[in-house]
């Protein structure tokens, strides 16, 4: 197997993000309104749904240590294959049980697919160059997944207003389509990833398999042991809780301003294909701002300028103000995503990176579940501005976390650790 450059695997990365994010765009406007249209009720949809984040919870760390001792392709090529079960699934399916296996297969697939890939470009550009400038290659990715759903959703909304196409309703299209891009994704994943493997067969796997509880406690090991990794990880945890304020209550802000659902609901559509432009845009530009001031305090700016963008959907007036204000959330959340994954790789090396990266992931998982519960409560009982604004505050309340990777030294890092190294 030839050795790929940092330029060679950027550019894969790339693309494989592509192929995989723009089956999701093309499924966001139509992800809802689907089940509604095949029968469900909206209670029954949430039911259904729900049950995506909980396996996502309970299989996040397990398939990342997969990923860690089995390798990144096999993982990905799984992933793969369940999500096309999914969708071929999803194309025929009329009923409550359908659409709850259709989730818990989704929650398989995401589970699975959190990581490898992301995991994978960073083992191969740091074997090209141990000192790659990963960096910019995470925030080229950010920019690319915000292009490609954005461009995945304006797809959706041309075959929809194209269709019915024969016996293929328009809100079925996107599904086909979709499908028909994460075959060709498969085909990408098991072409152009390519990784080391000393071992084939089943003994191999079987091995594999048995090293998953030890990439487990070797990720969570690193969470003990590493005051850097702790604080980044915390981060997710008021991230997760604070993105709730953002992306389940604005539209009900943009209602509450526009006094008429209706013309929040349609204004929606566009201004959220332009929120992940301006998210890839962040995304694309924050090295500038982390080449000036390291990546430590650009993750402390960003998270207290996150925190006002949400403090003024809260408190700006009109539709116009709230719209504004959501889309420069928006572009801070997509600059602050590579960043944050920026230092939580450069944490780790060798065999427990992906388990790592889940771990990050999987703690999102129920602060977001904490923070739906408790923001509409406050929204409820006391009202939208105030849960706004308490959502403003946990995300800007994260931001001096960031400053614990500012002091790591070389000394810091506990002895007989090998897998942690400092920060950049």
């Amino acid at each position: 197997m030839s050795v790929l450059t940092v330029a060679q695997a950027q550019r894969r990365f790339l693309l494989l993000l592509v192929l995989r994010w723009l089956p999701v765009g093309l499924m966001i406007p139509v992800i809802v309104l689907l089940p509604l249209e095949r029968g469900l009720t909206l209670a029954q949809y949430g039911s259904a749904a729900a049950l995506q984040g909980l396996v996502v919870l309970l299989l996040e760390l397990p398939t990342g240590g997969l990923s860690d001792a089995l390798g990144r392709r096999p993982v990905l090529v799984l992933a793969g294959l369940v999500d096309i079960a999914a969708l071929s699934l999803l194309t025929v399916a009329d009923s409550v049980l359908l659409f709850v296996i259709f989730y818990l297969l989704q929650g398989v697939y995401r589970a699975l697919d959190s990581g490898p890939l992301e995991s994978w470009y960073v083992d191969q550009a740091l074997a090209a160059d141990e000192h790659a400038d990963i960096e910019t290659g995470l925030s080229r990715s950010g920019a690319v997944v915000g292009v490609a759903i954005a461009g995945g959703a304006l797809l959706t909304g041309g075959l929809v207003a194209l269709g019915p196409f024969g016996a293929v309703t328009a809100l079925s299209a996107p599904v086909y389509v979709a499908l028909g891009l994460q075959i060709v994704s498969l085909v990408a994943v098991a072409t152009l990833m390519t990784e080391p493997r000393a071992r084939r067969g089943l003994g191999a796997l079987a091995a594999s398999v048995r090293g998953v509880p030890s990439a487990i406690g070797g990720a969570l090991g690193l969470l003990r042991r590493s005051r850097i990794i702790a604080a980044l990880i915390a981060v997710e945890v008021f991230w997760g809780f604070g993105m709730i304020a953002f992306e389940s209550l604005t539209s009900v802000r943009l209602a509450d301003v526009l006094g008429d659902a209706n013309r929040a609901s349609a204004l929606m559509g566009p201004v959220g294909s332009v929120a992940w432009l301006a998210s890839a845009a962040g995304a694309a530009l924050v090295p500038l701002l982390a080449r000036r001031i390291g990546a430590p305090w650009t993750g402390f700016t960003l998270r207290i300028v996150h925190g006002l963008t949400v403090a003024g959907m809260a408190l700006l007036a009109g539709p116009a103000g709230v719209v504004a204000a959501f889309l420069l959330c928006y572009t801070v959340h997509g600059a602050a995503n590579p960043v944050h994954s920026g230092l939580l790789h450069r944490q780790v090396e060798g065999p427990y990176r992906a388990s790592l990266v889940s771990l990050n992931s999987m703690v999102a998982q129920p602060a977001g579940a904490l923070g739906l519960v408790v923001l509409t409560v406050i929204a409820t009982r006391a009202s939208l501005v105030v849960a706004l604004l308490v959502g403003a505050v946990v995300l800007a309340a994260a931001a001096p976390l960031y400053l614990v990777a500012r002091r790591a030294t070389p000394e810091t890092v506990p002895a007989g650790t090998p897998e942690v190294v400092p920060a950049p």
